[in-house]
């Protein structure tokens, strides 16, 4: 569900307020940081922080979820209609039960992309309220 060039070119043409774009580069940054920051080579595999930390038995998803639950925050405090978010949670439960299966779940988070998706949804939601202003 990542958004097209053409879908990033056409809300990038849209004009929005600097406190949307704030808000919008904070979600970007750290669903990189979580879902694609560092790749394997010669694979085209992008991997994040969610599935480093997921690692960690016992707490790593349930600390990948908090970081995950920020991206939502940001967006329901800017007042995401509540279908997007309640779709944002859905990824996020989904990535927090299915990634805490040893292994399996590791490999899951790195494909799933719960984060990217989730802050796909946000940028979408964000222009779309910025261009109702």
């Amino acid at each position: 569900m990542a958004l097209s060039s053409a879908d990033v070119e056409q809300l990038n043409a849209a004009p929005i307020p600097p406190s949307v774009h704030d808000r919008i580069k904070r979600i970007e940054y750290l669903a990189n940081l979580l879902d694609s920051r560092f790749g394997i080579p010669g694979t085209g595999i992008r991997f994040g922080l969610d599935g480093l930390i997921g690692l960690i038995p016992g707490i790593g998803d349930t600390v990948s979820g908090a970081l995950s639950a920020y991206i939502i925050s940001e967006a329901a405090r800017a007042g995401v209609r509540k279908r997007a978010l309640v779709h944002m949670i859905w990824n996020a439960s989904i990535d927090w039960i299915l990634g805490s299966i040893p292994l399996l779940g590791d490999i899951f988070d790195v494909a799933f992309k719960a984060n990217r998706k989730n802050a796909d949804i946000a940028i979408r939601e964000l222009h779309r309220l910025a261009g109702a202003a």
